[in-house]
């Protein structure tokens, strides 16, 4: 044997690990000069695409769209809602669009919505599901914009951006209420774009108090007081978003208010940091400054969509109090609004009444397990009928089911990001909870109202914001995690993603009334109060 050692062979290069790999990718990609406006524009075209595509589909008025698309096409054609003859659905949907009668119709929502409504089928004409429907899915489609844009504020992110905007555009909850044409998506828009508003505002608001106390910690001044600044144009707009999310339904005024508070909160605690000696009192001097920035505006542009009633002779109510108007210090406010007044009352009375048995109704408890979600059409096809190949037949049917998986987590989320928020203070996390609790904690005082779990479609997106910030944190793991803790988190994280995805896949024949086998429809029947 020769003494001379062997040579050693070079060393096989190490595999990168997974994380180092997706981290090098994902790198790459988001430095791209074009990722801060490609990523937004796909995912938004995404959500597009699942909203809009076939969504004339069913040609029939299904559900509540009973009380909107007719309702928006007499509101549009007379300024008011009218009443139909009975029988009208089927023949709305047969091409009979003139048969509404001049007598008013007791609508207990403001008009907004059905205007939006009505645009769409003035633009593509009556006659037309597409029409009846295409504003809906246009906010539908915006509204994942503007989740986009929310995030983005929150964390400077194009991948958590990306993920939560793009969550919300495979979920189907979010899917159906964007095909069909009811109001509540139209409301999530207008939520969405004023939480928007009101995050430009917060970072424009404090980087000015910043530098004004700033200037004057330099100048030697004592800061017992702090500036009252009026020049917030977003807090205006967020006014303006408030008043539409109201026209629309009342509950935007749930969120308008809370909005309103994070508001004076956010920048008492700034005043506080900054060192105001008398923090809380000025506080409120700017407390009452931006409540008169928000409100009154919101006020305005909720009367403005009251204009074609206030306008008009025939809506209902419009002339109950003509008789016997308010007398004293009420005396002074035009008839016309006393009017709408009395309306108001009228319609919340009403409202909170509603206690009608209804085989969909779901009371806000049950919303976070998802036990009832609704049904909106149901249609079935014999076995001879356009090729269907199941012996026991096919079905169509739109379900506003979100994606479970997504739901349940976002519900896990939603408590971590009320824990984690506390124990570290973030404003981030205070944005979630103000948005989760201003569009659910008020339903629970309705327990015996007839309320049904598509309501949810509002507390969506601040779910799937918890959510995407419990995934980025388990993603980026504490350092007191392994290296190979890291990897299984991570995996963890794409699994879910992952899963969510396939779920979407597997339920959208049911969220867009896609022809299916009893068979495949029988496979989504995991709870017994499902479809």
């Amino acid at each position: 044997m020769s003494s001379t050692a062997e040579p050693l062979l070079p060393a096989a290069p190490l595999r990168p690990r997974l994380g180092a790999r997706i981290d090098a990718w994902r790198g790459r990609i988001l430095r791209h000069p074009a990722a801060r406006w490609l990523a937004p524009l796909l995912v938004t075209l995404l959500a597009g695409i699942l909203r809009v595509w076939n969504v004339g589909h069913p040609h029939a008025i299904v559900f509540d769209e009973t009380y909107y698309v007719k309702d928006a096409w007499s509101q549009w054609n007379l300024g008011y809602a009218a009443t139909w003859p009975d029988g009208a659905d089927q023949r709305f949907a047969d091409g009979e669009t003139d048969i509404y009668t001049r007598e008013p119709s007791f609508a207990v929502h403001p008009p907004l919505g059905k205007y939006l409504i009505g645009a769409g089928m003035a633009l593509f004409g009556p006659t037309s599901s597409f029409g009846w429907r295409f504003a809906v899915a246009l906010a539908g489609t915006l509204a994942v914009l503007v989740l986009y844009l929310i995030a983005w504020q929150l964390t400077r992110s194009i991948a958590f951006s990306t993920v939560a905007a793009g969550l919300m555009a495979i979920d189907g909850l979010a899917i159906v209420m964007s095909r069909v044409a009811i109001l509540d998506i139209l409301l999530t828009f207008f939520v969405l774009l004023m939480v928007w508003f009101v995050l430009l505002d917060r970072r424009r608001h404090l980087d000015r108090l910043a530098r004004a106390m700033l200037r004057r910690d330099a100048a030697g001044r004592v800061s017992w007081w702090g500036p009252v600044l009026w020049g917030r144009p977003w807090l205006v707009a967020a006014g303006i978003a408030g008043g539409a999310a109201c026209g629309v339904k009342w509950s935007g005024a749930w969120v308008l208010g809370a909005l309103g508070l994070y508001v004076v909160v956010s920048d008492a605690l700034a005043r506080r940091r900054l060192g105001v000696y008398f923090w809380p009192a000025d506080a409120v001097r700017q407390g009452a400054a931006s409540f008169l920035l928000l409100v009154p505006v919101a006020v305005v542009v909720y009367l403005s969509t009251w204009i074609g009633w206030l306008t008009t002779d025939g809506g209902y109510g419009r002339h109950d109090v003509d008789a016997t108007p308010a007398q004293g210090f009420w005396s002074w406010v035009p008839l016309p609004f006393q009017n709408l007044w009395h309306y108001h009352e009228t319609i919340y009375t009403a409202t909170a009444e509603i206690t009608s048995t209804h085989p969909y109704a779901s009371p806000a408890w049950q919303w976070p397990l998802l036990l009832r979600p609704t049904s909106m059409y149901v249609g079935n096809t014999a076995n001879t009928v356009d090729g269907c190949a199941s012996a026991r037949g096919c079905i169509e049917i739109l379900y506003s089911m979100p994606n479970p998986l997504l739901w349940w987590l976002g519900v896990l989320a939603v408590l971590w990001i009320a824990v984690h928020g506390v124990r570290t203070r973030d404003w981030r996390a205070a944005v979630v909870i103000v948005g989760v609790g201003a569009s659910y904690v008020p339903w629970l005082f309705y327990p015996d109202r007839t309320i049904f779990q598509f309501y949810t479609v509002l507390i969506l997106p601040f779910m799937v914001l918890a959510l995407t910030f419990a995934l980025r944190a388990l993603w980026g793991s504490p350092g007191r995690i392994d290296a190979t803790g890291r990897i299984v988190a991570r995996r963890i994280v794409l699994l879910v993603l992952a899963l969510v995805v396939a779920l979407s896949v597997f339920w959208y024949p049911l969220w867009a009334a896609i022809r299916v086998p009893y068979e495949f429809y029988w496979l989504h029947n995991w709870l017994r109060g499902w479809v």
